[in-house]
């Protein structure tokens, strides 16, 4: 066993070694006397932030998710015989003391669905079942309870195997707005794999959440931020203002979309999901919206904190809804003036960079968070054709590259490796942003970036891509190296289009490569030959 130690460590060295070695012989820019984390910052010949690893900013990118992908892949197994990443918030060569992050896994599963289209690794889909298959083994609470079928974010006792209260309140508390998103990732997860479980959970989770809602008002979330699963009493937070009820949240985009997906999947229910979901969204539209109090997330905080995650995703919800919001444009730039004036950090703007810090109670800029940032402008650039975003968001998605070691951790800013920030919450923005501008994406590599469906199986050949979706009426857009020789849907060619905007295939050149959209409804089963 020793032996095999010393080779794998050996291997590690050297692969990190060779990796330095091919960032040195491809890398351009200019090396400043700064450092920002792990790596000495790189700028261009207009003194901007460039990415570490590689002036092609696509290529960085791309390495970056690959080291951070395998870091989480290759994580040790924990005492208990889970792996680490099931047990603890925080990786440390000694092993941190404290139990799960709340929204860990189901940012995990986030990112991971959207790894593997990306990739085509079929590893990454058995990561995402593991995953959920542990979860939901060892989470739920019970029928009987108050609030059943409901996941525990935290492990009180932390090698328990066992999930089963909050980091804060302890045991028997749990967090609806965790639920809620753990929901919609089992919905695309049974997507994915066609396994009835995955539903069959998330409708019991959404079940619990719609018989809760209430209307809400400036003080209380349709649905509270922490209750008791058993005995259905909001939970207290105790901070130096005082006790107050943990009774508001803004974290309500995932349950909506849960309730969304629902519609069709459990069409027996139908109404009662579209009465919840219209209740939640009227809600969102009457007082976060207008007050910018978008409140807490985060279990560990135990008072009052305004965070950008919550802010920037409900605004991605919006850009993914246009029509129930006559003004969107106008309540999207309202939500980002919010965050940059809140959260805006200006420590880089000499390189051209404003990072976003996490939250009000914790001014610190984050990794996930600024690459959050960029991805939901990057969005909003594509809707608008406003291109005074996308220089800024390339410059902090090439701030938030600096936060990776060779090795793949994945540091918060002079903090901890934490395994939301710099994993499930971290991936999926650079994978988001792709989508929303795929001029940023790997220009030598194919690459599927986006899609309007699930996917459930990909392969990339030297001559062909296959992939299937979960529906027969589905857009996606790709990163190819090389035009098509043909498309083909079920068999059948389909047609080469001159805008993206109709059903065909669409090929947009750019300087290396270039952009395929195709857009369907005849088959769920696609070719793509070169």
């Amino acid at each position: 066993m020793k032996k095999l130690w010393i080779a794998l460590f050996g291997f590690l060295l050297f692969a990190q070694c060779s990796l330095k070695k091919e960032e040195e012989k491809i890398y351009e820019g200019v090396i400043t006397g700064d450092s920002l984390m792990f790596h000495p910052i790189r700028i261009d010949s207009a003194g901007k932030m460039l990415p570490w690893f590689s002036a092609n900013a696509g290529q960085s990118y791309d390495t970056v998710l690959m080291l951070v992908w395998n870091f989480w892949d290759h994580m040790e197994t924990d005492s208990n015989g889970l792996k680490y990443y099931m047990n603890h918030q925080v990786w440390k060569p000694q092993h941190d003391k404290r139990g799960l992050g709340g929204d860990q896994l189901n940012m995990a599963l986030s990112s991971w669905r959207l790894l593997y289209q990306y990739t085509g690794n079929r590893a990454i889909i058995d990561n995402m079942c593991y995953i959920a298959d542990t979860y939901l083994a060892c989470s739920l609470s019970d029928s009987s309870d108050a609030w059943p079928f409901i996941p525990y974010p935290y492990n009180t006792s932390i090698h328990s195997g066992y999930y089963d209260g909050d980091m804060i309140l302890g045991k028997g508390y749990t967090q609806p707005d965790k639920a809620g998103s753990f929901g919609y990732e089992l919905v695309n997860l049974y997507k994915l794999t066609g396994r009835p479980a995955y539903l069959n959970a998330a409708i019991r989770i959404a079940t619990t959440l719609i018989s809760k809602i209430k209307p809400g008002d400036s003080l209380h979330s349709p649905l509270p931020f922490k209750v008791h699963a058993k005995t259905g009493k909001v939970g207290v937070l105790k901070n130096r203002d005082g006790e107050k009820e943990a009774c508001y949240t803004t974290n309500w985009a995932p349950t909506l979309r849960l309730f969304e997906e629902l519609f069709t999947l459990d069409k027996n229910h139908a109404s009662d999901y579209r009465q919840a979901f219209n209740v939640m969204l009227q809600w969102m539209m009457k007082y976060p919206m207008q007050n910018n109090r978008w409140g807490p997330f985060f279990e560990d905080i135990p008072g009052w904190s305004d965070t950008q995650i919550n802010a920037i995703t409900w605004a991605d919800f919006i850009m993914d809804h246009i029509e129930p919001f006559p003004h969107w444009f106008a309540d999207v730039k309202k939500i980002f003036e919010w965050v940059e004036q809140k959260l805006g950090n200006h420590e880089w703007e000499k390189y051209g960079v404003l990072a976003i810090n996490e939250q009000t109670a914790y001014q610190v800029p984050g990794n996930s968070h600024t690459s959050r940032m960029a991805a939901a402008q990057l969005k909003l650039a594509k809707l608008t054709q406003d291109k005074t975003l996308i220089e800024k968001s390339i410059r902090q998605l090439n701030w938030a590259t600096y936060m990776v070691n060779h090795n793949g951790k994945n540091q918060y800013y002079h903090d901890d490796i934490w395994l939301t920030d710099g994993y499930g919450d971290y991936v999926r923005h650079y994978l988001n942003a792709m989508a929303a501008y795929p001029e940023i994406a790997p220009d030598h590599k194919n690459r599927l970036l986006s899609s309007s469906s699930v996917v459930q199986h990909i392969s990339y050949g030297n001559k062909s891509i296959f992939y299937r979706c979960y529906d027969a009426r589905h857009r996606e857009v790709f990163r190819l190296t090389a035009i098509p020789r043909r498309v083909m849907v079920g068999g059948i060619v389909l047609p080469k289009v001159n805008c993206d905007c109709r059903m065909g295939w669409h090929w947009r050149k750019l300087q290396r490569g270039g952009v395929l959209t195709i857009s369907t409804d005849s088959g769920n089963e696609t070719t793509i030959l070169f």
